[in-house]
C-alpha cells in the first residue's frame, strides 16, 4: 500500500480534510455499457435537480475551492475538477470516454462532489505520497491541458514531483488500458462526512466493472494514518 502524508502547509491550512486512499488490482476495458447508463442517470439527476449557479456552492466543492483561497489559487481559473465536470453537464455538454476505471473515478466525483485522484500504482516512484502545495515553475503535465501551473494548488508528489492535483492529475502516472493496479483518493476538504461513503461507492463500482480484488484502504487526517476495511 502507498503511504500518504499531509505537509505541515496543508495540515495548517486546511484543518479539516479527511483522505480516503485505496488501492486494488483491476482489470481496465475501454468502456462499459452498464457504467455508462449509471452515469447517464446521474446526468439526468444533476440537470433535473441542479442549477448551474449552484455547482459551487456544494459542501465538498465550495470547501475544496475554499482551499484553493487559502493557499492563493484562484478557483475561477483553476476549477477543481468535481465542479468542472458538474459544470460541463449542465452545460449540455458530454462527457469524454476514457477507460473504465477513468469513466467510474468521474463518475464517483460527479456523484459526491469530492476531487478524486487516479493514479497507475506501477507509475508512482517511492512508497508515499505527500500532500504538499505546488511551487511558482513546478513542471507539471495536466492529463490533457498540457504545461499545469499548479503554484498554490495542493499537490500529490512522489520522489519525482508532483502527480495529483483537485484540477488535474498529472500524465506521467496516469491509468490506462495496461494499468492493473490502481490508486485512487478521495479528498474530503469538506470533514469526514462523506468520505468514507463515497469510498464505498467507488469500490462496488470497481468490483462491478473493472473486476477489482485485493483492496486496501487508508484512512488519513491530519497526523493520523490509519487502515481501514472497505
Amino acid at each position: 500500500m502507498i503511504q500518504i502524508a499531509l505537509s505541515d502547509e496543508i495540515r495548517e491550512a486546511c484543518p479539516d480534510l479527511h483522505v480516503l486512499a485505496l488501492t486494488c488490482e483491476v482489470k481496465n476495458s475501454e468502456s462499459a455499457a452498464g457504467l455508462w447508463a449509471e452515469i447517464a442517470e446521474e446526468e439526468a439527476r444533476i440537470q433535473r435537480t441542479l442549477q448551474l449557479e449552484e455547482v459551487n456552492k456544494f459542501p465538498p466543492i465550495r470547501a475544496t475551492r475554499q482551499a484553493y483561497k487559502r493557499l492563493g489559487k484562484d478557483p475561477n481559473r483553476y476549477r477543481p475538477s468535481a465542479e468542472a465536470l458538474r459544470r460541463r453537464i449542465l452545460r449540455g455538454l458530454p462527457l469524454y470516454r476514457i477507460d473504465t476505471v477513468v469513466d467510474l473515478i468521474n463518475l464517483v466525483s460527479i456523484r459526491s462532489g469530492y476531487s478524486i485522484g487516479g493514479f497507475d500504482v506501477s507509475k508512482i516512484q517511492g512508497t508515499q505520497l505527500t500532500l504538499g502545495v505546488g511551487r511558482e515553475g513546478e513542471p507539471y503535465q495536466g492529463i490533457g491541458r498540457g504545461e499545469l501551473n499548479i503554484a498554490g494548488l495542493p499537490v500529490y508528489r512522489d520522489t519525482m514531483g508532483g502527480i495529483g492535483t483537485p484540477t488535474s492529475d498529472e500524465e506521467r502516472t496516469k491509468i490506462s488500458l495496461e494499468t492493473s493496479s490502481i490508486l485512487m483518493i478521495i479528498n474530503g476538504y469538506s470533514g469526514r462526512e462523506g468520505v468514507l461513503e463515497a469510498g464505498t461507492y467507488a469500490a462496488g463500482l470497481l468490483r462491478k466493472y473493472a473486476s477489482a480484488v485485493h483492496f486496501e484502504a487508508l484512512w488519513v487526517h491530519q497526523t493520523e494514518v490509519m487502515s481501514i476495511t472497505i
